[in-house]
């Protein structure tokens, strides 16, 4: 008998192989996260289909094995698809049915305990293809294959998550947006079913439009549910950290959590999941990588605007070389294959502290001629400090070392030999002592006071801004027997210390600096071009006036330790403050797809403060016992409903019957919308007090009588 050769997927059908999750609009749900592997025993999902083509790949979230070449098989096939990420249901019914079921993966090989009997799970000989096994790929529970272990029952049960729980994001927390022209119009149709002249001309202007406009379409949003049980922590990974340490960690995090939830930074950076998640309550970020990695978050989260409210902690796994904000908050010097499980356990009961962050403030020092040093900037290479601030031999030998590994990469591939150019610049310093006169180009200004007196009389070759104790991989320049207070680095003080090329040796061995003084702003004048290094980036600054301040207070998370300073107090839950806006029918049916246009048209009805895990049944009983207790506000009809107006990029109504399922923060971030179903047929004339008429001209009086005192005043109205 001649067997047929199989036919796979044409070339145009066949999706990429990818390692991170598809957030555009062309997201296939159930896609999986193939990396490759190579560990014995490890057999194809395909079986007999299996056409053994192509390395062995393993995808990171289910587990799954499969040929290279059988990749495309397995996208074809429903029953082998990846645990869901997200849920693809629109904008109207994301809160229906939003439980989580069990994602059941058959495995021919598994080193677990049965869940249901207690017996280990025995793996067949000879690489068999039979099933022995089934885990669940959210909770990674495992079941025997038979039925007195598993049945029929199991499959439609809902996962509880596993351990994790509390930190895992569930699929239906993000929800991918219909594409444009796909979502199901709220507006009133004709009798044929179809929409009015008017609507069509309305919607036509409103596209034209939109086509103008330069706005990237979200394909995606988080729609959190608001409770203070839960810690979704979002993971950030540098793959360049650490050697390969960042990419192992990608898939092991996609194995515990959810995929969308793990975030590679070389893919566009951390603003996309800050943005994504802004809303997610008790929002916690890991960051992966050195501490520019950490720097790197941090800077985003001070452009985001609006802030996220309250502020997310952020704690760090180290990798690679640069840990000394890691050693400062308990967390080590590095990544040594610990278990994830029980780092995402640690960063769950971990605890939040205040760390100081400093503003660095560079003006040209006009006073002094350019002296034309190759390579020189007008600004040193980050205006903000996490870490420590340094100018002179230290910052020399960084600098050096960067562009040593910049100009020969191969050199320096180990950190063994890292240390050793360390040492042999070090050395050659400690020879030529270039920066002897430092005192002479420098005048020094802590708090007012002048020290550079105080760095003459040490022969300081360097100079060192710390705001964490730890500096260089682990050392400790600052001796805590000297000043008024013991450093912490929430205290609002930064520590100036002094260094000579025979110090900075001997920082390794456990010896101090100079200590100079603790204070809270520092002026920086230079004389000469000189090098100068950040959280260590480094490079050549020009003769400059560098004025020091602490800019905030950043929420890190700490390794929690017996005696350890108490939690610094975050609420969970955002407390939204929103102006509460009515519009008509007609206006909802003509620009509902201009949002710009309602907001101009919307009359203001006042502002309520409410925390954000009420749901709109609550929020609607507040509205109307004081819509009918106060004569300040105008009297609504009985058929009103809310308005999302932030989920897509139009407003749409939410149906009374789905108001218990939905919150205040699904539908309004600094605004909340109501649509007044009868207001067209609703008296509006100024003779009567509780008309929107009426209402409209009060408001207006008002509001020229206290803008010609005060400003503009608003109503308030409280919960």
């Amino acid at each position: 008998m001649r067997l047929q050769r199989r036919t796979g997927p044409s070339l145009g059908t066949r999706r990429p192989i990818r390692i991170v999750p598809d957030w555009t609009e062309n997201a296939i749900q159930g896609e999986h996260y193939w990396k490759p592997t190579s560990v014995s025993g490890d057999l194809c999902c395909l079986n007999e289909e299996c056409i053994k083509s192509g390395q062995r790949m393993k995808c990171s979230a289910c587990q799954l094995i499969a040929h290279q070449n059988c990749i495309p098989y397995v996208n074809e096939k429903t029953q082998l698809a990846c645990k869901p990420t997200y849920r693809d249901v629109g904008v109207r019914q994301y809160r229906e049915q939003s439980v989580t079921h069990h994602h059941w993966v058959h495995r021919k090989m598994e080193k677990g305990k049965c869940k249901q009997c207690g017996k280990a799970v025995q793996g067949k000989l000879f690489g068999s293809k039979e099933i022995v096994a089934l885990s669940c790929a959210w909770c990674h529970e495992v079941y025997h294959n038979k039925e007195s272990c598993f049945n029929q029952s199991k499959i439609g049960e809902e996962c509880k998550m596993g351990n994790y729980a509390p930190i895992i994001v569930p699929p239906s927390w993000i929800v991918k947006l219909p594409t444009k022209g796909n979502f199901k119009s709220s507006i009133r149709v004709n009798n044929k079913g179809q929409p009015n002249a008017k609507d069509k001309k309305t919607r036509a202007a409103s596209k034209r439009g939109k086509k103008d406009e330069k706005k990237e379409q979200r394909a995606f949003i988080v729609k959190p549910i608001p409770s203070t049980e839960v810690i979704p922590v979002i993971v950030y990974i540098n793959p360049k950290s650490g050697g390969n340490q960042g990419v192992k960690l990608l898939g092991k995090f996609q194995h515990i959590l959810n995929p969308r939830q793990v975030f590679d930074l070389t893919q566009g950076g951390p603003k996309f999941g800050l943005e994504l998640f802004r809303k997610a309550p008790n929002l916690r970020i890991l960051a992966c990588g050195g501490d520019g990695t950490v720097g790197w978050v941090l800077s985003v989260l001070d452009q985001l605007n609006p802030p996220i409210q309250p502020p997310p902690a952020v704690g760090v796994l180290p990798l690679g070389t640069g840990t000394d904000l890691a050693r400062a908050l308990g967390w080590g010097g590095g990544y040594t294959d610990e278990p994830i499980g029980k780092i995402l356990k640690e960063i769950g009961m971990s605890q939040c502290v205040l760390m100081d962050r400093w503003r660095l403030k560079v003006s040209p020092n006009e006073d002094v001629p350019d002296d034309n040093v190759d390579k020189s900037k007008d600004n040193v290479p980050l205006n903000v400090i996490n870490n420590y601030f340094s100018f002179g031999v230290d910052a020399h030998i960084a600098l050096e070392f960067h562009e040593a590994r910049e100009a020969h990469p191969e050199r320096f591939n180990s950190r063994l030999r890292n240390k050793m150019y360390y040492g042999q610049m070090g050395g050659k310093d400690l020879i030529l002592r270039q920066y002897r006169n430092l005192s002479q180009w420098v005048t020094l200004e802590c708090d007012g006071q002048d020290y550079t007196a105080k760095l003459k009389d040490a022969g300081c070759h360097a100079v060192l801004f710390l705001n964490i104790p730890s500096y260089g991989g682990g050392t400790h320049p600052w001796n805590d027997s000297f000043g008024q207070s013991k450093p912490a680095i929430d205290d609002g003080l930064i520590e100036v210390v002094g260094l000579t090329t025979y110090q900075l040796p001997m920082l390794q061995a456990g010896l101090h600096g100079t200590c100079i003084c603790q204070c809270r702003t520092a002026r920086i004048t230079t004389r000469k071009t000189i090098p100068m290094q950040v959280d260590g980036e480094a490079c050549r600054v020009k003769p400059s006036i560098i004025e020091m301040e602490l800019l905030n207070k950043a929420i890190m998370l700490a390794k929690r330790k017996s005696r350890h300073p108490a939690d610094v107090q975050v609420n969970p839950l955002e407390v939204l403050h929103l102006t509460v806006l009515r519009i008509t029918m007609d206006q909802y049916e003509k620009y509902h797809y201009e949002k710009d246009m309602l907001r101009k048209l919307a009359n203001k009805l006042g502002k309520m403060e409410i925390e954000s895990q009420c749901d709109l049944e609550h929020v609607r009983n507040i509205l109307t016992q004081k819509f009918e207790e106060s004569i300040h506000y105008p009297k609504l009809s009985q058929d009103w409903c809310f308005i999302d107006s932030c989920t897509a990029e139009h407003y749409f109504r939410i149906d009374r019957a789905q108001e218990h399922l939905h919150y205040i923060c699904d539908i309004a971030v600094d605004e909340l919308y109501i649509l007044d179903h009868e207001a067209a047929t609703m008296p509006q004339t100024p003779d009567q007090e509780r008309s929107f008429a009426a209402y409209s001209q009060r408001q207006a009086q008002n509001d020229r009588r206290q803008m010609d005192q005060q400003g503009t005043a608003t109503v308030t109205c409280t919960t």
